[in-house]
């Protein structure tokens, strides 16, 4: 479900609980794909859904210390930049998410064309 506001669209993603406290999952809105993380002290991030030097699924790599490690080739990366941590690999992009007062993840996202 999308809601446009202020050039930027909000996608409701579901339910928070579907993101494990430590992981990350990938979710698919059209044809973008981004990666979810919640941390272990419930902080949201979010970020495109493959590494840019390898293609990994961001999701399945290691989440700790505000970081994910890529599963291919273990590139850190800060999810609240998106930065390379001790690497030299492109940034990320990033994407603001927050949970709902009803605890539904909601993605901000500048709006597609269509």
């Amino acid at each position: 479900m999308s809601n446009h506001t202020k050039g930027k669209t909000l996608h409701s993603l579901g339910p928070a609980s579907q993101v494990p406290l430590g992981e990350g999952k990938t979710f698919e809105i059209g044809d973008l794909k981004i990666a979810v993380f919640r941390t272990r002290d419930s902080k949201l991030f979010s970020t495109q859904a493959f590494c840019p030097h390898k293609g990994a699924l961001l999701a399945d790599g290691i989440v700790g210390g505000g970081t994910v490690i890529c599963p291919f080739h273990a590139y850190k990366f800060d999810l609240e930049t998106g930065k390379a941590v001790g690497n030299d690999c492109e940034a990320l992009q990033s994407y603001q998410v927050e949970r709902s007062e009803d605890g539904n993840l909601q993605l901000h996202h500048p709006c597609m064309n269509k």
